[in-house]
C-alpha cells in the first residue's frame, strides 16, 4: 500500500500532467473516460476528459484526473485528495470503514471495471481516494 497525491483538474487534465512529465521527467499513463467501459456511466460531452492519470518519475508520484461531478461545482481547494493504493481489498477496506466514521461519503467503497474504488472527506475535511486491484 502506499500513499500519494490525487489532483483533480477542470478539464485540463492531460495538458497538466503533460507538463509535470516535462519537467520531472518519468512514465506517464492516461486513460480518457471514452476509451473505458465507464464511458456509458457519463455524458457524451465528458468522453474526453481525463479518468485516471499516473506520472511516476524518481522525484514524483502524481495520480489526477479531471473534474467529473457535473452535479457539484469545481472549486479550487477541492482539487488536491490523499490517495491510498496498492493495497489488497481487505485493507483498503479496513482504512475506508476506519475513516468513515463522522464522514462524508463522495463514493461508497465498491468493486469497478478497474478494481476497488471509494472516496471520502474525513470529519476533519480531509478528502481520500482510495484504489486497489485484484490480486
Amino acid at each position: 500500500m502506499n500513499l500519494s497525491t490525487y489532483l483533480l483538474f477542470e478539464g485540463n487534465c492531460k495538458q497538466a500532467m503533460e507538463l509535470y512529465k516535462s519537467i520531472f521527467g518519468g512514465e506517464l499513463g492516461i486513460s480518457l473516460v471514452g476509451e473505458t467501459p465507464m464511458k456509458d456511466m457519463f455524458p457524451e460531452f465528458m468522453h474526453s476528459r481525463v479518468l485516471n492519470a499516473r506520472l511516476q518519475s524518481a522525484v514524483v508520484d502524481i495520480s489526477a484526473s479531471d473534474w467529473l461531478r457535473p452535479s457539484e461545482q469545481y472549486v479550487q481547494g477541492n482539487n488536491m485528495s490523499l490517495y491510498i493504493s496498492g493495497g489488497s481489498f481487505e485493507e483498503t477496506g479496513r482504512i475506508f470503514s476506519a475513516l468513515s466514521n463522522n464522514a462524508v461519503i463522495t463514493d461508497a467503497l465498491v468493486e469497478q471495471s478497474f478494481g476497488l474504488y471509494g472516496a471520502l472527506k474525513d470529519e476533519f475535511g480531509v478528502c481520500w481516494k482510495f484504489h486497489a486491484t485484484k490480486n
